[in-house]
């Protein structure tokens, strides 16, 4: 990076992570034979979200465990999961982040309230 450059954001490096993923579509001319998301992707939704599962239960552990560099690293693997599995469904980090600022200054027992009310009836 130059001293020009502007600061990679977050929101940036996961767009281009998506865009990365997207790519990996075997519809997008993904090769499963050449790569690991081609691959996932081939073997459909339930391989997907069991790929998801298992990091989350890593990352579980790892805080357990209380290795701070695990943890960042079993995030990291949750992340890159979780990413795919959007993709999987024609979703994007900008949905998650939207839904993330929509919650903002909201209080998470406020939040939780509003999930778990019945539906208004007409």
């Amino acid at each position: 990076m130059t001293a020009s450059s502007p600061p990679v954001t977050s929101q940036d490096l996961l767009a281009r992570l998506a865009a990365v993923i997207d790519s990996r579509k075997p519809a997008n001319g993904g090769d499963p034979d050449k790569s690991y998301v081609a691959k996932l992707f081939t073997k459909g939704t339930d391989a997907i979200l069991k790929k998801v599962g298992e990091e989350a239960t890593e990352t579980v552990m790892a805080a357990k465990d209380g290795d701070r560099a695990k943890i960042v690293y079993e995030v990291a693997d949750l992340w890159f999961h979780s990413i795919i599995a959007l993709a999987q469904f024609d979703l994007e980090p900008a949905d998650v982040l939207a839904e993330l600022a929509r919650r903002e200054g909201l209080s998470g027992l406020e939040e939780f309230a509003r999930r778990s009310a019945p539906p208004p009836s007409a």
